[in-house]
C-alpha cells in the first residue's frame, strides 16, 4: 500500500526465499517470485514448504517509487527485506506500508 498516495502500490517485484536454518547460519532458497497487481498484492506465491523455520519477502520498491517521484532521485530505500518466523500450519499476510521515505510491516489477518 502506497501510503502517501492512498492507493495499492502496483507492479513491485517481489521475491520469496525460505532459510535451511534457524538462524543466520542457514542458506537462503528462493521459492518464486512475483509482481504486485492492482490492488498492491501477490496471490500467485509459493507457499511455504512444511518444517521451514523462517521466511523471507524482499520488496523491489525502488523502480516504483522512482517512477512515481519522477525527477526526484533514487529512492531512499530501494529494497525493503522482511524476515519472519513460520509457526507450523500458519497462514500469512504480510503488508508492506510505503511511502517515499518509510515503511512498516505487520502481520495481517
Amino acid at each position: 500500500m502506497d501510503t502517501a498516495a492512498g492507493r495499492p502500490a502496483a507492479g513491485i517485484a517481489v521475491e520469496l526465499a525460505v532459510s535451511d536454518g534457524d538462524r543466520d547460519g542457514g542458506d537462503w532458497v528462493v521459492l518464486g517470485a512475483s509482481e504486485t497487481d492492482a490492488d498492491g498484492r501477490c496471490a500467485d506465491l509459493p507457499a511455504l514448504p512444511p518444517g521451514s523455520p523462517r521466511g523471507r519477502l524482499r520488496f523491489d520498491v525502488g523502480p516504483y517509487l522512482s517512477r512515481r517521484q519522477a525527477g526526484a532521485g533514487p529512492a531512499f530505500f530501494p529494497e525493503v527485506a522482511v524476515t519472519f518466523a513460520v509457526a507450523r500450519g500458519g497462514h500469512y499476510h504480510l503488508p508492506l506500508l510505503l511511502s517515499p521515505f518509510g515503511y512498516s510491516v505487520y502481520r495481517g489477518s
